[in-house]
């Protein structure tokens, strides 16, 4: 793990944060792999039922490190820079399509360029008042290249993805909460705290009803209506056999709040 980035576990929850404020946490490739491992990690241990993702200081992530692009650009082949690609920044989008928990992105600052895509991979985003976004590719003459073009469709509409994607321009907090690109915005101060509670709200929940929710939802967006029925179907048995909902109607029966185990 670099000092770069932050993983901690507690309380069911998983945080991980960007941490090179000094450069706005663009990221570099220890960062990037440091934030695979973490991942990994979060996918693997049955302890961890959220995981929240934020920046250190005044930005989520400014991207990768535009700075170098011209130095890179003289050595690397295309079939290399296609490679590096790959190799180094997909592996977070790839890694989180199998990421069955809940991801909530506390977006305390700027997010641009693949900062912007990373925020979107999340399923959920919470903003503070400051925050600022913007898909900034076009401004040097490239596309969208760690999986923008795919999320922000989904998230807001085909034509309000590509304004943003074509003109660059920058959106606030307040616009972003209104067309959708975050679900919520708060005070600066309270980032954190608003977000660590949805965190534990979500954590509380039944763990693996929440997993399979989740699946389910992001699996039928390609899925005809018949074949989401059939995959809920054979869900809704398999939950139905949990410890989780025998506590879920215990606990409403005995007047309490039910503790799940995910089993």
């Amino acid at each position: 793990m670099t000092d770069q980035l932050r993983f901690e576990i507690n309380d069911h929850i998983a945080t991980i944060t960007l941490n090179r404020p000094e450069k706005l946490n663009a990221f570099t490739t220890g960062m990037l792999h440091a934030w695979a491992d973490a991942l990994r990690e979060c996918q693997r241990n049955e302890d961890v039922r959220v995981v929240v993702l934020t920046g250190a200081g005044r930005a989520f992530c400014s991207g990768g490190d535009v700075g170098g692009m011209g130095e890179r650009k003289q050595v690397e082949t295309p079939i290399m820079r296609k490679a590096s690609l790959a190799d180094r920044v997909h592996q977070i989008p790839l890694i989180l399509e199998s990421l069955g928990k809940p991801l909530i992105v506390a977006v305390n600052g700027v997010a641009a360029g693949a900062g912007l895509d990373m925020a979107l991979m999340g399923d959920i985003r919470i903003a503070a008042e400051s925050a600022r976004m913007a898909e900034t590719y076009v401004r040097i003459g490239i596309m969208a290249g760690d999986g923008g073009a795919w999320y922000l469709p989904r998230i807001i509409g085909i034509p309000k993805a590509l304004e943003l994607l074509w003109t660059g321009r920058w959106v606030e907090a307040q616009e972003a909460e209104r067309i959708g690109l975050v679900n919520k915005v708060v005070p600066d101060d309270r980032l954190m705290e608003e977000t660590y509670a949805m965190a534990r709200r979500i954590a509380n929940g039944p763990p693996l009803a929440i997993q399979m929710m989740k699946k389910s939802v992001y699996q039928g967006m390609a899925m005809s209506l018949p074949t989401h029925l059939e995959q809920v179907s054979s869900h809704m048995a398999v939950l139905f056999s949990t410890e989780d909902h025998q506590e879920a109607l215990s606990a409403f029966k005995e007047k309490r709040d039910p503790v799940f185990k995910g089993r």
